[in-house]
């Protein structure tokens, strides 16, 4: 079983533990080729155990997700859990009518006729003015209404001071979504909006726990030798250190994990299970914020959650990145020059147009044409 918080306004405990359908098993490397039959038994296994909070959105998995995340929530689990899913930009047509066709194909999809908790996704600045110019909320207010939404929300991708700004433009939030982890305490909306939502009697949702995965495993030799690494890792595992970090805040509503496999699924309950405000030392979060301090050092801030892709120009950003970042922080610069070539010319940074696509959906905000540029520069490729 998994232990339960409190969810800012709502009369409602949400599992600790959130099932985040961004990370479903694929079959190959198409990531619109999820592996149904696994990842059912999966979102069913957490829910059998407890989760009761459930994410997903049009996009993650090319669109694969959502009717997964239908199947997965028949025979009686729809009702077990929270669903969230999100009113993404760029999806519809830009009306309210557009709006309308979007969320009745979400909700076909889905298997449901309504979602619990619908989020305006991967907000920033931009994005906040354009929902603005749509009047969302008027049609937004309608369909809570109709029923077919219970309560709004937003996800977040930009600064600390939009964010403020967000929260406060609107008097009938519920919740928000922010990436949060030890690497980003003092990124994105920040530890400072964590709490200033929560000041405001928002539920706050954590995505990116463990920063893409890249949390979950040992680290890099330069961190590993570190002294503050030595003595935390005696204590806990990497996943242990950054969901016990989340946890220990009572800000902290859910934390979201995209579990790809059924032994994340395992160790994660297992964690959710002994989850507790208060359950890390002064000097632990110490330690943890100081290798969180470390890992700032990689030079792309990637998280390979692939919204940039596919490049039209058949660029692997976040690929190319990783390769980037990996011979950085292990010093495998020769292993990874040796990968880099071995991708097809069409595929390296070297071959980007830089058309500016991915840059208009990374919700890291990052000025991804310099940094494939830069890594092009990296591995010696003049195209």
């Amino acid at each position: 079983m998994v232990q339960y918080r409190h969810f800012g306004q709502l009369d409602w405990q949400p599992s600790a533990l959130g099932f985040g359908a961004m990370r479903l098993p694929t079959i190959g490397d198409d990531s619109s080729n999820i592996d149904e039959d696994k990842a059912v038994d999966m979102i069913r296994h957490a829910i059998d155990n407890g989760v009761n909070y459930v994410d997903t959105a049009c996009m993650y998995h090319d669109g694969a997700s959502e009717p997964v995340v239908g199947k997965a929530l028949d025979d009686g689990y729809r009702e077990k859990v929270k669903l969230a899913t999100k009113l993404s930009m760029g999806f519809f047509d830009k009306s309210h009518e557009g709006m309308e066709e979007f969320l009745e194909g979400q909700l076909e999809k889905l298997r449901t006729d309504h979602v619990d908790f619908y989020l305006l996704h991967g907000l920033n600045k931009e994005r906040w003015e354009e929902f603005k110019e749509l009047q969302v909320f008027d049609w937004l207010e309608d369909k809570v209404e109709e029923g077919k939404v219970r309560h709004l929300g937003f996800s977040f991708h930009g600064d600390y001071e939009t964010f403020k700004e967000i929260i406060d433009g609107y008097d009938d939030w519920t919740m928000c979504q922010i990436q949060y982890n030890y690497m980003d305490k003092y990124h994105q909306a920040t530890q400072k909006g964590l709490r200033y939502a929560a000041a405001n009697d928002l539920a706050v949702v954590i995505m990116e726990p463990i920063r893409g995965g890249q949390l979950a495993s040992s680290p890099p030799p330069a961190i590993r030798e570190s002294e503050a690494w030595q003595e935390i890792s005696q204590k806990m595992g990497p996943v242990e250190m950054a969901l016990n970090w989340l946890w220990d805040q009572p800000e902290v509503s859910v934390a979201l994990s995209g579990m790809s496999a059924p032994e994340h699924v395992e160790q994660n309950l297992r964690l959710a299970d002994r989850s507790s405000v208060g359950r890390l030392s002064v000097e632990e979060t110490r330690l943890i914020e100081e290798v969180g301090e470390q890992y700032n050092q990689v030079p792309v801030g990637c998280t390979a959650c692939n919204y940039c892709m596919p490049c039209p120009n058949d660029v692997d950003i976040p690929g190319n990145f990783e390769l980037y970042n990996d011979s950085e922080l292990y010093e495998r610069f020769e292993e990874n020059r040796e990968k880099y070539y071995s991708m097809d010319p069409g595929a390296r940074a070297s071959a980007c147009v830089e058309c500016g696509q991915c840059e208009e959906v990374c919700p890291q905000n990052l000025d991804v044409i310099d940094l494939l540029a830069e890594t092009a520069e990296y591995f010696g490729d003049e195209g």
